[in-house]
């Protein structure tokens, strides 16, 4: 069985943890109706590049 010749030291856990954190969403903020949204997806109202993708009854329906 592998064991550790040395103990390792808080330092080198705390730099090799430091990359593990939660990561905030990209949100862009759509001109066209004012709300933020994912980057490449379809706003909430349906719009996508500043057009209507979904109809009214499509985003009703969900």
């Amino acid at each position: 069985m592998a064991v550790p010749k040395r103990r390792t030291s808080k330092q080198k856990k705390r730099q090799r943890r430091g990359h593990i954190k939660l990561q905030t969403p990209d949100l862009q903020f759509d001109a066209t109706n004012g709300e933020y949204r994912l980057s490449h997806h379809v706003s909430p109202k349906g719009f996508y590049k500043g057009r209507q993708v979904l109809s009214k009854e499509t985003t009703d329906a969900k």
